[in-house]
């Protein structure tokens, strides 16, 4: 193990000393997770699942040191798989399924053909805290086989006559300083409330430099996927809200986000035999930087009082454009007319939904809340070679509508029993279509279809309340999503296919069983859960040697795995805790429906543990020193040449805060000790251009206030 690693891994260790009595964890407080995530008003207990609330202090921690979404919540969440610091989140999984992105309670992710950006369509600046429900569930449908991240946006004061502006202002670069790797990003929101009404608005302006690695080398931009470095972005929100009366409100709420990648470097490959990372040479790749473009609309109705019950109703649209960097074809049209043909992709998708939910308490004269619910959708997606002016994917339409019903109910004041079915109905449009010709055997005429699936899922779950500190739970969930759509329909090369007639398009049914614990005194924080999820048709993503791409595979997988969390209240102004998780995925290999194999890296992360201490030393500075370390890990594969060991690495963050007479000032100092490590994305799933190594030392100082 090198000498840094060593160094990380005694610190981390350090961190957990006051802790060895006591079992593994992360910063957690007891919360309430908001109506537009559990889809349950005025309930502190009703979801029997792990639960994670990073709210804005830890957030602006986080943010003090990155930018990266992806990077947050693999901080804080350790069954969060190591991020990628990349444009693209493919293979960062959640309990080893993909999770189901929202902002405020608006689907971003784009499952029929999932191109691994849904985490990157919101600044930072305009997000006042993330919920995290762990685990498959179909609280809010199609997509959420791995859990539910539920992006919270910036709310105006709570107070009538009350206005707040927020300024703030960063800059970044590795150390030792490159010149290329500066840096910076602006914010700017303005929030009143008057009378009835109130209004919370803003934008942000940010450019990324180049990352260096640990030894000081540049890190290889992803010339297809797209990167978080040698890009800028730029972001526009406001949601304005009308309080009708005590009990009814209307707020609507619009954004707009692009992050255009500069194209100004181009990757020069690695060797993952000798572990020479990949790295950037200057001068861009053909064709436009990789780009997101997200634009959304949402108008939302409470009324508190609606036939003695609480109703909640959502309209939402979204629109997004996600544009990858290019790629040669060779002879792409088979008939020699060019035979190094250049093209880019683009994934359009566009969403129209509504989310309604009423819900009432005290039912029969009973501690009992039922909830009933309708959700209705339109996901349109395709994708589209930008030059040669035809669809990859043919447009491809996904329509549901999805009743619901969900029960709480205190059969003691400590014993809760919770349940409901959701009845997911959905239908597939693909018109006919042609595949493009440079796919194997040529274009293939390809028969359109409307297959249906529908789908009851069922969930129970049971809490107890042992004492006033201690509460322990056992549920049982299912969760909804389809495979890569996408991926089937392009990559069809025989005549004769229909779409009615794809096995592949049947739907990933997940479900999740899990016990756990939490325990909270006022001083220790402790919560353990164990959890199992199987789908007897789940979905794999395969890597073909031949083509260097990965393919949809759909088999029988099976991930257990262990959460463990504890933080301890030293005194006032100490505050210590650990966080852990192992988790262990399987499949089928050879449709004999026993799973024999385990799953790779791209769809499982490692075993991770993570450490941090809080200290406030004087009332105008405080710090946060934390660390995690991915565990190394050897794969069982049978059947396969694939990279079969994973060799773990630690790194350590610092931050400190300073309040100013005048604003705030925050430093940040991302791998403290300049770690020089492989990601674990490119340990597991090698390739010459994408091989890369983690980020190296950079450091963060940023100005904030709020007038």
């Amino acid at each position: 193990m090198p000498p840094r690693q060593i160094l990380a891994s005694a610190l981390l260790l350090a961190l957990a000393a006051p802790l060895v009595h006591a079992d593994e964890t992360t910063d957690l407080d007891r919360v309430t997770v908001s109506a537009s995530t559990s889809r349950i008003p005025d309930s502190e207990a009703a979801l029997a699942n792990t639960i994670t609330v990073i709210d804005q202090a830890q957030l602006q921690q986080q943010l003090a040191l990155t930018q990266d979404i992806s990077q947050v919540l693999a901080n804080l969440i350790p069954s969060f798989a190591p991020s990628r610091q990349k444009l693209t989140n493919s293979g960062e999984t959640l309990r080893g399924r993909k999770p189901l992105y929202l902002v405020d309670g608006v689907p971003q992710s784009t499952p029929l053909r999932d191109g691994g950006r849904d985490g990157h369509t919101i600044d930072p600046a305009m997000i006042e805290r993330i919920e995290v429900i762990h685990g498959a569930n179909a609280l809010q449908g199609l997509g959420a086989s791995g859990g539910i991240i539920n992006i919270i946006t910036k709310h105006a004061p709570r107070q009538d006559g009350a206005s707040f502006q927020d300024v703030s202002v960063a800059g970044s670069t590795a150390l030792p300083h490159e010149s290329d790797s500066t840096g910076y990003r602006a914010s700017y929101l303005y929030g009143t409330r008057r009378d009835a009404f109130d209004f919370v608005g803003g934008a942000s302006y940010a450019k990324e430099g180049l990352y260096y690695d640990g030894d000081g080398n540049s890190i290889a931009v992803n010339d297809v996927q797209g990167d978080l470095m040698d890009a800028q972005s730029y972001n526009v929100f406001a949601k304005g809200g009308w309080n009708i009366d005590d009990s009814r409100r209307l707020q609507l709420t619009a954004n707009y986000y692009e992050l255009q990648g500069d194209n100004d470097y181009h990757a020069v490959n690695g060797n993952p035999v000798t572990g020479q990372p990949a790295t950037s040479a200057p001068g861009g790749s053909e064709g436009d930087g990789a780009r997101n473009r997200s634009s959304s609309l949402s108008l939302d109705y409470t009324d508190k009082s609606l036939a003695g019950g609480y109703l909640q109703a959502q309209l939402y649209w979204v629109d997004f454009k996600a544009l990858y960097g290019g790629s040669y074809w060779g002879d792409f049209w088979g008939d020699g007319r060019d035979p190094d043909w250049f093209d880019q992709s683009q994934n359009v998708s566009e969403k129209l939904g509504g989310k309604f939910s009423w819900s009432r308490g005290d039912l029969f004269g009973l501690r009992l809340r039922a909830t009933l619910g309708l959700d209705l959708a339109r996901d349109t997606t395709s994708q589209e070679l930008v030059r040669a002016d035809l669809n990859w994917v043919p447009e491809t339409s996904y329509q549901s509508w999805s009743p619901f019903v969900q029960a709480e109910w205190w059969i003691s004041d400590s014993v809760m029993l919770s349940g409901g079915l959701r009845y997911e109905h959905g239908k597939l449009e693909v018109d006919d279509y042609t595949t493009i010709p440079a796919n194997a055997g040529g274009s293939q005429f390809v028969q359109g279809g409307s297959p249906t699936t529908s789908e009851t899922l069922p969930n129970l779950g049971l809490v107890w309340e042992a004492t006033d500190a201690l509460k322990l739970y056992a549920s049982y969930s299912e969760g909804y999503t389809v495979a890569d759509i996408g991926r089937v329909l392009r990559a069809i090369n025989k005549s004769g296919q229909s779409v009615d007639n794809l096995v592949d398009l049947q739907p990933v049914i997940a479900d999740n069983q899990e016990i756990g614990l939490d325990y909270d005194n006022g001083r220790w924080l402790l919560h353990l859960a164990v959890y199992r999820s199987d789908a007897d048709l789940g979905s794999r993503l395969a890597f073909d040697n031949a083509t260097q791409t990965y393919n949809v595979v759909r088999e029988r997988t099976q991930i257990k795995g262990f959460e463990g969390n504890v933080a301890y209240q030293l005194t006032d102004t100490t505050r210590v805790g650990l966080a852990y998780a192992a988790t262990e995925g399987r499949y089928d290999s050879n449709g004999d429906d026993r799973v024999d194999s385990d799953l790779p890296g791209v769809n499982i992360s490692p075993d991770r543990l993570t450490a941090f201490w809080n200290q406030t030393w004087t009332p105008t500075i405080s710090t946060r020193l934390q660390a995690n370390q991915a565990f190394g890990r050897d794969f069982d594969y049978r059947g396969q040449t694939l990279p079969a060991e994973f060799e773990g690495y630690a790194t350590v963050d610092l931050q400190a805060r300073f309040q100013l007479p005048l604003g705030a000032l925050n430093v940040g100092i991302e791998n403290l000790f300049g770690e020089q490590y492989i990601s674990y994305y490119s340990q597991t799933t090698p390739r010459a251009d994408t091989y890369t190594a983690g980020r190296g030392r950079v450091l963060t100082v940023g100005w904030s206030h709020r007038f």
